[in-house]
C-alpha cells in the first residue's frame, strides 16, 4: 500500500511564543532538533527522541511535531500497531495506530495537541486507514494534570474528537481490564467494507455459543 504522506506546517502565537507545528517530518530534521527535557512520559527524552526518528523512517510513519526554534516540546506519533497486540493479528496494510501523543509541562494548555491531531488529517490524507488509539489512564499524568482518571479520560475523548474518532467497543483484555480505559477509531471515507469487517473481527475475538 502506498502511504501519502501530506506536509503541512502552522506558525502560532501562543504566550508571545512563535511555535511551529510541522508535519509529517522527516527522519533528517527530526535529527537536527532537540527533545524538550520534560518530553518523559514513555521514555527518557533521548530514547524517545531516537523513537520518532525510526517512526518517521517507516514507510507508514508519521510524526508531528511542536517545536520552539529549534527545541520539541510535543509530538504525535502514526505507525502500525506493535507485533505482539492483537491489533496487528490482521496485517491490515490500512490500519493506523495514533500510537502516543505528549506535550511538555510548560506548554499544556495551549491547544497543541488538538493542532497536531489535525494537522495529522489535513488534505484527507488519512482517508484511506482505519486510525485508532488505546487509551489507558497508566499512561495519562494525573499527578500533574490534577484530574481524576474520568477527568483525564473526557479530555482525551474531547481531544480525539476534534478528528471525529468515536469510542468502539472491544474484548481486548488490556482495554476491558479497567472502566476508564477505551478504544478510540475514526474509519476514512476510502476504506473498504473489506477492512471495516476485518477490524470488526479484530476488535471482537471471544464469541460465545448459546
Amino acid at each position: 500500500m502506498e502511504h501519502l504522506k501530506l506536509y503541512h506546517v502552522h506558525p502560532l502565537s501562543r504566550e508571545d511564543r512563535c511555535l511551529i507545528v510541522e508535519g509529517p517530518v522527516l527522519p533528517g530534521r527530526l535529527a537536527e532538533l532537540t527533545m524538550h527535557p520534560d518530553l518523559d512520559a514513555f521514555r527518557r527524552p533521548a530514547e524517545q527522541h531516537k523513537a520518532l526518528i525510526e517512526i518517521a523512517g517507516l514507510p507508514e510513519g508519521r510524526i508531528i511535531i511542536t517545536r520552539d526554534e529549534n527545541v520539541i516540546v510535543g509530538y504525535v506519533t502514526f505507525h502500525y500497531p506493535d507485533e505482539q497486540e492483537r491489533w496487528s493479528q490482521g496485517h491490515m496494510a490500512d490500519l493506523i495506530e495514533l500510537g502516543a501523543i505528549e506535550v511538555a509541562n510548560s506548554y499544556r494548555s495551549l491547544g497543541l495537541g488538538q493542532k497536531m491531531i489535525t494537522t495529522a488529517f489535513e488534505g484527507g490524507q488519512m482517508e484511506p486507514y482505519i486510525v485508532f488509539t488505546t487509551e489507558y489512564y497508566w499512561h495519562w499524568d494525573l499527578k500533574s494534570s490534577g484530574l481524576s482518571v474520568w477527568d483525564y479520560r473526557k479530555m482525551m475523548e474531547r481531544l480525539m474528537k476534534v478528528v471525529d474518532m468515536v469510542w468502539y467497543a472491544t474484548d481486548d483484555p488490556e482495554i476491558c481490564s479497567h472502566p476508564a480505559n477505551c478504544l478510540m477509531v475514526r474509519i476514512g471515507r476510502d476504506v473498504p467494507l473489506s477492512s471495516k469487517e476485518q477490524f470488526d473481527r479484530i476488535r471482537f475475538q471471544q464469541r460465545f455459543m448459546y
